[in-house]
């Protein structure tokens, strides 16, 4: 290939890329859903995320270690095979439950790792739960969950 079809062919897939982009649609929940982000417990945070909804208790994992000795990044993973739209992760150890939600394009895997920070919320640490639920491009909802603690002490919760 000579150097002007090869520079041809970068401008045309540059010009490409924004609409191949925008494909991939993705809801602003911080905008449509402003409720999710300041509900006090995950039940509620999930209500205003969804509405009412059964999520079914298979296909989505969720690892934390048991104990978190540093509650400033504590790592977390979220997994599942099922096709999804969406992916909602939640806490019920900080103030807001609501975490983050991702939009899943149509190739989309759901193979998650984030840190997130934790309170030790009492004297014998902080005990807690984190949930993530899927929407699946089913139409149905799915749950994972982990229990953990936060350590107390030092600059550790």
């Amino acid at each position: 290939m000579n150097r002007r079809n090869f520079i041809g062919f970068g401008v045309l897939a540059m010009a490409a890329l924004p609409a191949a982009l925008s494909a991939f649609s993705s809801i602003d929940f911080r905008a449509t859903k402003p409720a999710t982000w300041k509900a006090k417990t995950v039940q509620d945070a999930i209500k205003a995320l969804y509405g009412d909804i059964k999520p079914e208790n298979k296909g989505v994992t969720v690892k934390a270690p048991k104990v978190a000795s540093n509650g400033g990044a504590v790592p977390v993973t979220i997994k599942s095979d099922i096709p999804a739209k969406t992916v909602a992760f939640f806490q019920d150890m900080d103030p807001e439950s609501a975490v983050t939600v991702w939009n899943v394009p149509d190739v989309g895997i759901v193979d998650y790792f984030l840190k997130i920070k934790l309170k030790a919320t009492d004297a014998n640490g902080g005990n807690g739960e984190l949930t993530a639920i899927v929407e699946g491009k089913d139409g149905k909802f799915y749950v994972g969950k982990t229990k953990l603690q936060v350590a107390k002490g030092g600059c550790e919760g």
